[in-house]
């Protein structure tokens, strides 16, 4: 491996003497993000939180320029500018004046292991006791119902009581998960958030999902942060796509089908729940033994009373 201390450079400010923020989130791309959702949410807390650079990743040892090549301007005659990669460790101050860190940029291609050892590094120096992340995944669900969202964490405990959707399953692996386990396994709290997007909205932005994923990451963290701006470019993009199915005939079907499926899922599992209910008002066996022999006991004691008399 390859030293993890060399994939970072801090800010000078920050490397004499580092602030202490407890909280992390982390916003990767290039893995999955179904309807924008992590971009969405992480240019709204940019553009409406005060926000400083503290460090800054080498991206020559964590990207292959081929696969994802940057773009370049070509003026004329001549190469004038190079979108360099980026992935950027900012301190950004809540609307309560609480320090977080974000970790936002490419998501590396290299070294992943090298890279994990390098965020924990950088969590050890501020002093960061949890890390959470939010995306979207594609589903088949209707964007005119309440939005569903997967959430996992390092300690199941961190959740409360919840119904998982999924059992065991096997994934093609991310940067981001596997800080989620590694800082875990390394006794950093992890918490994290897949928000349900209609597929068929998966490659365009869905505004709701950004915002359920806000609404997630306060729930997980207590933070305050800034919600009606996003709020109300989602209500703007919720018109549009109402506006699009109006004139795609097609569309609008499949929608309705999606619609009608999930109130028949719901009805399902609320009918589910009438029923588990009702079997957990039941008495237990031994309930019902204890019962019967008080039963028995009256019994025994009405016919002493009437063959005394």
């Amino acid at each position: 491996m390859i030293d993890p201390s060399s994939l970072y450079q801090l800010e000078p400010e920050p490397a004499r003497q580092p602030q202490h923020a407890p909280l992390l989130h982390v916003s990767l791309e290039g893995f999955m993000d179904a309807g924008n959702v992590r971009s969405q949410l992480t240019g709204h807390l940019l553009e409406h939180l005060e926000h400083t650079v503290v460090a800054k990743f080498e991206m020559d040892s964590l990207i292959d320029y081929r696969s994802r090549r940057p773009m370049m301007t070509f003026d004329s005659d001549q190469w004038s500018d190079f979108e360099e990669p980026e992935l950027v460790l900012y301190r950004v101050i809540d609307r309560s004046g609480e320090p977080f860190l974000l970790l936002d940029g490419m998501e590396p291609d290299f070294h992943w292991e090298a890279f994990v050892e390098a965020v924990h590094q950088l969590c050890l120096g501020f002093g960061v006791r949890r890390m959470v992340s939010a995306h979207g995944v594609p589903m088949a669900v209707p964007h005119t119902r309440p939005i569903g969202a997967t959430s996992y964490a390092s300690n199941r405990e961190l959740l409360g009581p919840a119904d998982p959707m999924f059992g065991t399953v096997k994934v093609p692996g991310s940067a981001e998960s596997l800080l989620h386990l590694r800082l875990g396994n390394a006794g950093v709290e992890t918490m994290g958030v897949a928000v349900h997007v209609p597929h068929y909205l998966a490659e365009a932005q869905f505004g709701d999902a950004a915002v359920a994923a806000l609404d997630k990451l306060v729930g997980f963290t207590g933070a305050d942060l800034p919600r009606d701006a996003l709020a109300a470019a989602a209500g703007l993009n919720r018109a549009e796509i109402a506006r699009e199915l109006a004139e795609n005939e097609d569309a609008a079907e499949v929608v309705a089908a999606l619609e009608q499926r999930y109130d028949r899922f719901v009805e399902g599992q609320r009918k589910r729940s009438l029923l588990a209910a009702e079997v957990g008002e039941l008495p237990s066996a031994d309930e019902i033994g204890a019962q019967f022999e008080d039963f028995l006991r009256e019994v025994s004691d009405g016919e002493e009373s009437s063959e005394q008399e």
